[in-house]
């Protein structure tokens, strides 16, 4: 049975409260990967794993407990990089689908940017988490739900 794992340190609350309704809605087994505690789920389908902290701990042990056909949901490109090149699917949670097609030039504009950011330069963060971003999520969590 194809399993989802969550990059929770960054991920939204609100995008935690669509994959808890879609995994009790599908039966599919959930787990949360985090350095600190979450708050535990009253539901045999979500569970949670806690890490030590450290750089890439909780990327790593998502690595290395995910199978093939798997879902990762993460912001962090180099993450969804290994997921895919481990031939798990990966989806950020503003709905965007990581894929073989596009995760090259994700990877080149993120470190553009972190160099950008190591000499200096203001790059500001991402917007807030809009209403849109949620539905492009849910959509694209459906979509892969339905692909089981």
């Amino acid at each position: 049975m194809r399993r989802i794992w969550v990059d929770a340190d960054a991920c939204p609350g609100p995008i935690k409260d669509i994959l808890f309704r879609a995994a009790e809605r599908t039966g599919t087994p959930l787990t949360l990967v985090a350095n600190h505690p979450l708050p535990q789920r009253n539901s045999s389908l979500i569970s949670n794993v806690q890490v030590s902290s450290g750089f890439d701990v909780a990327d790593n042990e998502i690595v290395r407990r995910m199978n093939p056909g798997d879902l990762v949901i993460t912001a962090d490109i180099p993450l969804a990089a290994e997921v895919i090149e481990n031939d798990g699917d990966a989806i950020n949670p503003r709905g965007e689908r990581y894929s073989k097609e596009n995760i090259k030039a994700r990877l080149t504009l993120r470190n553009f940017m972190d160099e950008l950011r190591g000499s200096g330069v203001q790059t500001g963060g991402p917007p807030a988490l809009s209403k849109s971003d949620r539905k492009r999520f849910a959509d694209q969590l459906d979509r892969w739900l339905a692909r089981r």
